[in-house]
């Protein structure tokens, strides 16, 4: 023990290790402070938040020289036995800031009233996310005799802030002292105040306000998808999607850049159209969770550079004329009232930066999701949507690039084809013996040739087919020689099965009788072969220039990537040949890299970092893109080895269809 005649004790702090000495009635949390140890706290030591609660561990700790016990800390203070009466304080918890040092003692810091605590994203692979986001709050209170002069009350919260907290040299943004002074006057000059990046005052509420949030969106040239986040704990309080409404201006990118070209003062449209989605998206979010929009202090965003450009108000027609050049590649960091947000007018909005003319923050926020930067292992990663990002490299070299591969994968241009939703077709295998197909709905667990299946169908139905669904039914129509290795339709079946029938010069397979029909068309095939093409050949093009000829692992990101069977999509030829147990789904990567750039500001850096360092392929000036493009036309590539993919799946001989009476039948695949 300490020596007492100096009243200093000794403590120490778990996990961190960090220990010091500290005069009798030291209060726990003020020690830590002191000793930077990673403890939270919103109302400034008044037992009023609760989220400073530690606990103490008794026994003898040889290492830091203490005998600890509980005695050695004060009894409970009435403050702290009304919190514990309020919100159920257990009998092993104690408030720090309430805790006074009367002796040696070792202090256990749990994970939840850590500052910077880590999350981890329980989906796919375990990523953490550091909670240390832009925005915190700190309970101050102000002398009875608040003036009502605006110089007298803005000193006054500065100097509350300085001595009960040590922030100093703060930008008002909430400078309007007339709104103000009813809220001190209303709360007796108790408030809680936001401070963003430990710069900027943003917002004062009335009384005690416990948590703020924050909202990561990502917008898609399809979708537009919203977690509203605690920016205390990083819980979501509510997630929220719907369809991009500039669609109704066209179905991919470069049809919405043509129509900005063809309609001069059109721009505007879309702006609007993509900000109105996303203020309804956040006010349900907010009624869902029951959350005044204006405690919303944050929001990132993240999309592909077209929608980067038309939701921030640029101009997207350089986006659609080599060389391709973006308004700007920084991060932003911008204010939600000049961009429409119906949210507290000084909130933050951090838009991250974009990498090329075709390569956008979304891509950046997958980067930051799966860090290839940190990696030995050569990565390929693909974000699949209506336009394809695709990074390959590691910790040496990373390459980044976009290819054209349409909205086929999202159902579009599909004879069938809808979105994945209730109802829409999204497993399919084909029996290569009788070329009978079975299929899963989405909204059903059971095969369409279970006992259940109808059943369980019966207020969903039978809709159409979306993009998972797809691939699948065209790669098992080639396994089972339904189709040959250019896509043809084997004419040759026809007599064979009642699956395939002629319509006009052309052949389609019935994947389902009924209503509606599900059809699997030529120009189906087709649109998927395109689709897969750009993809793959993006892909190559990277390896290329990367100087390697395998991949050691890939990730498919997208809320595409995440439904696919792997398996399937090799056999297709949408990625190259891989060990199959390497390639896995990144799931919706680039709405996790928004959310971590919300809640840690680490993250912010580092991404923003990391981007410069890579380098940026433009696809459509490279020779050897088209090459490449027209050999990954064939099912699963004209010339490139599947050797991986062979060790699992009998591929089909590589047969002809200018003779198809000479066609041989594929032997029976075990998949």
């Amino acid at each position: 023990m300490s020596d007492s005649a100096n009243n200093e004790y000794k403590i120490a702090f778990m996990p961190s290790g960090k220990r010091g000495n500290f005069p009798e009635g030291t209060k726990i949390l003020d020690a830590a402070r002191k000793l930077g140890v990673d403890i939270d706290s919103v109302c400034g030591g008044r037992a009023l938040c609760g989220r400073c609660q530690v606990e103490f561990i008794e026994g003898e700790f040889a290492k830091h020289g203490i005998f600890s016990k509980h005695s050695h800390v004060s009894a409970r203070s009435e403050p702290e036995k009304k919190f514990a009466v309020r919100k159920n304080l257990g009998n092993d918890r104690r408030l720090s800031c309430q805790s006074k040092l009367l002796g040696d003692i070792v202090v256990d810091v749990p994970q939840e009233s850590q500052l910077h605590q880590q999350l981890v994203r329980k989906d796919f692979e375990a990523t953490e996310i550091t909670i240390n986001p832009f925005v915190h709050l700190h309970y101050i209170e102000l002398p009875d005799n608040c003036s009502a002069k605006k110089t007298n009350v803005l000193n006054q919260i500065k100097k509350a802030l300085k001595d009960q907290w040590s922030l100093e040299d703060l930008k008002f943004i909430v400078n309007d002292w007339k709104e103000i002074l009813p809220i001190l006057k209303a709360s007796e000059g108790k408030c809680t105040v936001a401070v963003r990046n430990k710069k900027e005052l943003i917002a004062i509420f009335p009384g005690f306000i416990e948590n703020c949030y924050g909202a990561a969106i990502d917008i898609g040239s399809t979708t537009i998808a919203i977690n509203l986040c605690n920016l205390t704990d990083g819980s979501i309080q509510s997630n929220q999607g719907s369809m991009n409404p500039q669609i109704r201006f066209g179905e991919d990118l470069m049809s919405r850049v043509s129509y900005c070209m063809q309609n001069p003062g059109s721009q505007e449209k879309l702006t609007q159209a993509v900000r109105t989605a996303l203020n309804e998206l956040i006010h349900k979010a907010c009624n869902e969770a029951e959350i005044n929009p204006e405690h919303v202090l944050e929001i990132t965003i993240v999309g592909n550079p077209v929608m980067h450009h038309l939701f921030l108000g640029f101009d997207p027609i350089p986006l659609g004329l080599l060389p391709f050049t973006l308004a700007t590649d920084k991060a932003l960091h911008l204010r939600a009232e000049d961009l429409g947000i119906h949210i507290n007018k000084h909130a933050g909005v951090y838009v991250l930066p974009c990498l090329a003319g075709h390569v956008g923050a979304d891509a950046a926020a997958v980067i930051l999701t799966e860090k290839p930067y940190n990696q030995k292992e050569i990565n390929l990663i693909v974000d699949v949507g209506t336009n394809a990002e695709i990074i390959v490299g590691n910790q040496d070299k990373l390459l980044a690039a976009s290819s054209p591969t349409g909205p086929a994968f999202e159902g579009a241009q599909i004879n069938s084809g809808q979105r994945a939703a209730p109802g829409a077709i999204e497993r399919v295998r084909i029996n290569p013996e009788n070329f009978e197909p079975k299929f899963k709905v989405i909204g059903s667990d059971y095969w369409s040739d279970e006992i259940e299946f109808e059943e369980s169908i019966k207020k969903i139905g039978i809709t159409g087919i979306c993009g998972s669904g797809i691939i699948e039914a065209v790669a098992g129509m080639y396994l089972s020689g339904i189709i040959s290795q250019d896509g043809l339709m084997n004419e040759s079946l026809i007599d064979k099965t009642e699956r395939l029938i002629q319509q006009g010069r052309t052949f389609s397979y019935f994947l389902h009788r009924g209503t509606p029909e599900v059809l699997i068309t030529q120009n189906d095939i087709r649109a998927i072969q395109l689709a897969k093409a750009a993809l793959y050949a993006g892909a190559k093009l990277l390896m290329d220039k990367l100087g390697v000829e395998k991949v050691d692992k890939i990730r498919l990101a997208g809320a595409f990537g995440s439904h696919i069977d792997v398996k399937y999509a090799m056999i297709l030829g949408i990625i190259p040949d891989c060990k199959v147990d390497m390639v896995t789904s990144a799931g919706n990567a680039a709405s996790t890299g928004a959310r971590m750039a919300l809640l840690d500001t680490v993250s912010r850096n580092e991404i923003e970092n990391e981007i410069r360092k890579i380098e940026k392929i433009e696809t459509a000036i490279e020779t050897k893109f088209q090459e490449y493009f027209v050999h990954a036309m064939a099912i699963p590539h004209q010339i490139d080895d599947f050797s991986e993919l062979s060790k699992i799946v009998n591929l089909p001989e590589k047969i002809s269809t200018q003779k198809p009476k000479r066609r041989r039948q594929p032997k029976s695949l075990k998949i």
